[in-house]
Formats: structure tokens, C-alpha cells, sequence
């Protein structure tokens, strides 16, 4: 653990004040490793970081899942060296009762990922503790990047444009949807990523109408609109884009739509600004589309929150509660699903800045292939 995590875990606790909250249960491996830099995923067995709203975290740990850092210093030295308390314990004892006698009075935040089987007889043992999800003391904080995490998502995402330019001028006559998807895993092995971030949607013709199409054996033909929406994984980080391509001789409808679809994205991204609610970032996009006569074919909300994972908690959608706030990263992704036909989505990953936006993604909008 180093200032990076002790200023996270700071500001897990403040958020825990203001949730009420005497103590916090982190069991989500990609929040352990936000939290501390361990990289731990146990499984079905018990491992937990407590984080306590005064004094130090301490890991509930098994000790088939050994950490990097502090295994087997004492609290005094853990403490004296910035570390959460290792506490551990081997399978056959009672990994629940030990973390029953560290668990502070009050109201216990258990994250969502918890299985209900630890959490049910944890309330068992401790019928004195209140229980809440406290999953968003650590989600609303992860939603704010730092200048290290928007730096890793910058490099992330220009792999991510590298990746699509290469893989659309792989694109042949006779080539399938899951060669592609094949190549495109090569492809972040030679610029640099660790691997997908996501099972990459590849989708030829009328399987682009399936916003999450899954790549077959379908054969490429000139002609068939193809959509990539892709993502790597760089330094724990994920990207995402998604880019539409017309090939052959468009037809007058897949020109309109494309061009539909490409203007409502780039008019919610113009918006983007600290204090905008995200629901009138979906409400303008979805207008638009409208306004063009494609209302009923937008058929998702208009972005995500993205991270460590390619999906994290907070959405663009007109039932969000959020405002946006610089270090926020999200996707904008307008698109427009014609069963039987063809769909066209266009994604790019905004970071809120203290003045507007900066987009993540450089590869070309168009319909052409570069």
C-alpha cells in the first residue's frame, strides 16, 4: 500500500460518514486491489478487507491467497509500515467468527459481491450489528479517476484506436465474425495490452441489429454493414469504442442512419461539462435520434462507467441520479437497431474535465475504412 491507496481508502471513509456506516466489508476482487494493490480472487472461501470507520483496515484472509505486502506482520508493524493487519486463518477454522470479534459496533456496509451465505450467518453470529449495502462508499469513489488512473485509461484507449484501425483493414471478403474476433485478440497482444476488456461484439449485416451480438461463424460479405465494439485491458484498465462501417455501395438508409447516429454522439459529447446531469446527456442524444425519425430503434441507455472493470457502477441514462464531475469516465454510445437489417452504434469514452470533456478515442468516426 502506498499514498495512492491511503488517500482511496481516506476517501472510502469519508464517504462511509456520510453513509452512516461503522465499518465496511470489501470483498470485490477489483476493489481489493483499488483499495490496497493486492491482487486476490478467492473464490468461494472468505477474504475480506475490513475497513473500519477509525483505525487501521485489517485483512480477514485465507491463507491459501498469500498478499504481497505485510503477510504475517503483526498489527504494531503493519500499522507502522502503512499496511492493513493480516489476519488469517487456514480452511477447517472459522474464517466468519474470527471476523465476528474484529467487527466494531454499529452498522456494517457489506459489498454487493458478497455471497448471502457469509453474509446470513455473519447476522446469525452478530445479532447486535445493523447491515447496508455499502458498495457505494467504493463506487462513488472509484467513479472519480485520479491523474495516474486517467493516464493508464488514456494509454488504454489509444491501443483501443490502434486496434480498431488494424482490425477493419483486416476486414475481407469471405473473413467471419469470430476470425476477427481471433485476430483482434493478437492484435492487443502486438500493441501492448494484457487481453480484452470484454468478449468483443463483432457483427456482420443484420446481426448488428443485436446490440450484443456474440461472434459466429457468419461469413463477411461486401456490402454487409460491420460493427466492431471492442475493448483492451492495459495495467488492470479497460477501454471500449465501438465504430460502424459501410462497405460496398451504401444504401441511401444506412448513410442516413450512420450520420444519425455519428451527430447524436457528437452532440452529447459538446455537452459534457461538470454539473450537467447525465440523464440530458441521454435526453439530447435520444431526441436527436428522434427528430430523425429512429426514436423507437435507440434502444439502451446512452453510456456506462468504466474502470478497472469495463462496466462500473453509473450509467448515462435518463433515469440517472448522477451529475457529472471531473475525473468521471464514461461511454457515449448512441445507436440505432433495424431488425432484419442492420445497426449502427457509435462509442467513444469521454473524461469530464473542469471545463468539459476530453474524448479518449481518436479513431475515425466515419463509415469508410481508413
Amino acid at each position: 500500500m502506498n499514498d495512492m491507496h491511503a488517500n482511496r481508502l481516506a476517501a472510502v471513509r469519508r464517504r462511509m460518514e456520510e453513509m452512516g456506516l461503522s465499518s465496511l466489508l470489501v470483498s470485490e476482487p477489483a476493489a481489493l486491489w483499488y483499495l490496497t494493490g493486492e491482487t486476490i480472487h478467492p473464490g468461494e472461501r472468505l477474504t475480506v478487507l475490513l475497513v473500519p470507520a477509525k483505525g487501521s483496515a485489517l485483512w480477514i484472509r485465507n491463507r491459501l491467497f498469500p498478499l504481497a505486502k505485510g503477510m504475517d506482520l503483526s498489527p504494531e508493524e503493519a500499522e507502522k509500515a502503512g499496511l492493513p493487519a493480516d489476519i488469517s486463518f487456514e480452511d477447517g477454522e472459522d474464517g466468519l467468527a474470527l471476523l465476528s470479534r474484529h467487527l466494531p459496533e454499529g452498522t456494517v456496509g457489506i459489498d454487493k459481491f458478497w455471497p448471502s451465505h457469509f453474509l446470513l450467518s455473519l447476522m446469525e453470529k452478530r445479532k447486535d450489528l445493523s447491515f447496508k449495502n455499502g458498495s457505494p462508499a467504493v463506487d462513488r469513489t472509484r467513479a472519480i479517476k485520479d491523474g495516474e488512473e486517467t493516464d493508464t485509461m488514456r494509454l488504454a484507449s489509444f491501443i483501443n484506436d490502434r486496434a480498431m484501425e488494424r482490425i477493419a483493414r483486416f476486414l475481407h471478403d469471405g473473413v467471419t465474425e469470430k476470425e476477427c474476433a481471433r485476430r483482434l485478440l493478437a492484435i492487443y497482444g502486438e500493441e501492448g495490452a494484457e487481453g480484452f476488456s470484454f468478449p468483443p461484439i463483432v457483427s456482420f449485416g443484420p446481426h448488428g441489429a443485436d446490440p450484443h451480438h456474440m461472434p459466429d461463424d457468419t461469413v463477411f460479405h461486401e456490402g454487409d454493414v460491420a460493427l466492431f465494439d471492442i475493448g483492451c485491458r492495459k495495467d488492470h484498465y479497460c477501454s471500449d469504442m465501438t465504430r460502424t462501417f459501410l462497405t460496398g455501395t451504401p444504401s441511401e438508409e444506412e448513410k442516413k442512419v450512420h450520420t444519425l447516429v455519428r451527430e447524436a454522439g457528437e452532440l452529447a459529447e459538446s455537452l459534457v461539462r461538470p454539473g450537467i446531469p447525465l440523464s440530458e446527456l441521454d435526453r439530447a442524444a435520444r431526441d436527436y435520434i428522434a427528430k430523425g425519425g429512429y426514436g423507437p430503434f435507440f434502444t439502451h441507455r446512452l453510456g456506462h462507467f468504466i474502470g478497472i472493470k469495463e462496466h462500473e457502477e453509473g450509467e448515462v441514462s435518463s433515469s440517472s441520479p448522477l451529475t457529472a464531475e471531473p475525473g468521471m469516465i464514461f461511454s457515449i454510445e448512441p445507436g440505432v437497431y433495424l431488425p432484419g437489417k442492420f445497426g449502427v452504434r457509435i462509442e467513444d469514452l469521454v473524461l469530464v474535465t473542469d471545463t468539459g470533456c476530453e474524448v479518449l478515442n481518436h479513431a475515425p468516426r466515419g463509415w469508410e475504412i481508413s
